[in-house]
């Protein structure tokens, strides 16, 4: 896992640090008294929230839910901010073998041109929506780092917040993107686990786990304001890959006061060609006690649920502790403008709702639709 040749190496310990702690994380050790006492305090700890993600809590999950729902309230009020994903690429030099777009699946590739993008953007920013978070493919050959910029530039057009999810950049590169137009990066860790990651991921830059690691500090030096995290749950121990994540957020935190944190809280999805891809042990309470430990621990930090997630989870995990949810996706390349897709999905998803319909959801739930949160002056 050495470094390739042009990625940058900056001065951190903070690997060590998270990677540490998620190996001495014994979650069977926890008990009831510890997740009592997580739960009685005003500002957790790291070992308050390894308490509350540990088997022990599961019982308390309605307590979680309570005190998460509170820590919610009191940051974010009620309001719910939504925003869509654009993919505007599906090429991609990695086999990843949980991902429908690894470079040895058999699926339609495309890119959007320029005119394409603008015109995807047009139809999407006509629905109301004031956010959109740009992906593509990790193919730096078919998706270079000007093209992602000329999107985020033509993104910038249409929407007041713009996010990215695409392949790990230098920071003069984040730098680019966020110059074009680009205000948080979001980058998923897949696991923290370096053993089992080098089995998931068999070729190309992204076997490179410190690089990936590394993202979002680096995305930060390059000027971004906000950064998110996520271990896609179930590719290996749930427990620990969303441990290492949390700690993973909250040592960037301390490090850099002034960063937005964001979390996903992404499961394992069936993909084209490979319908036995599924999470392992992660089901809803689970999923849920995930998502409440996020919240309890960084109450600041907003937390993102996905179409991964069917519509009656969605609906009643923004009433607890989700911040942001996706409306009128649609993971395949393009598809929004003309209604005709150019390339195939990432994965399938649960919740095919589009943007009135989330909005009305939103609203049924006593809560407030918000299409922008954030104004440059």
């Amino acid at each position: 896992m050495e470094y390739m040749e042009g990625m940058e190496i900056i001065d951190s310990n903070m690997m060590g640090q998270v990677i540490d702690a998620m190996n001495s994380y014994d979650y069977d050790r926890y008990t009831e008294n510890d997740v009592r006492s997580a739960l009685a305090r005003e500002t957790l700890t790291p070992e308050d929230f390894a308490a509350l993600l540990s088997p022990a809590a599961l019982p308390f999950l309605e307590d979680m839910a309570q005190r998460a729902q509170i820590e919610t309230r009191k940051h974010f009020g009620n309001s719910i901010a939504m925003f869509t994903p654009l993919y505007i690429a599906n090429y991609c030099e990695n086999y990843c073998i949980y991902c429908g777009f690894n470079c040895y699946n058999k699926i339609r590739r495309a890119k959007l041109s320029s005119e394409e993008i603008e015109s995807e953007m047009q139809t999407i920013s006509e629905t109301g929506l004031q956010e959109i978070l740009i992906l593509t493919g990790e193919s730096r050959k078919m998706s270079d780092v000007d093209y992602i910029a000329d999107a985020c530039r033509i993104a910038k057009k249409y929407f007041k917040v713009v996010g990215v999810e695409v392949y790990p950049m230098n920071s003069d590169e984040y730098a680019k993107l966020h110059q074009n137009g680009a205000d948080f990066v979001t980058v998923f860790q897949e696991t923290y686990n370096s053993d089992k990651y080098e089995t998931l991921h068999l070729e190309g830059h992204k076997r490179i786990f410190p690089y990936r690691f590394y993202a979002q500090e680096r995305a930060l030096k390059g000027g971004m304001r906000g950064v998110g995290f996520a271990a896609l749950l179930g590719l290996d121990d749930f427990r620990k890959d969303a441990f290492a994540t949390g700690m993973h957020a909250y040592l960037l935190q301390k490090k850099y006061p002034h960063a937005e944190i964001a979390f996903s809280c992404p499961r394992l999805r069936p993909i084209i060609n490979n319908d036995k891809i599924n999470p392992k042990d992660v089901h809803e309470p689970q999923l849920l006690q995930v998502i409440c430990a996020y919240r309890i621990f960084m109450p600041f930090a907003s937390i993102t649920i996905s179409t991964r997630e069917c519509e009656r989870f969605r609906n009643n995990v923004i009433k607890i502790a989700a911040t942001k949810i996706s409306a009128g996706v649609d993971v395949g390349i393009g598809g929004h403008s003309d209604g005709e897709k150019k390339g195939d999905e990432q994965f399938e998803i649960s919740d095919p709702r589009n943007v009135d319909e989330v909005f009305k959801a939103i609203e049924e739930q006593g809560l407030q639709p918000v299409m922008s949160d954030y104004i440059y002056v």
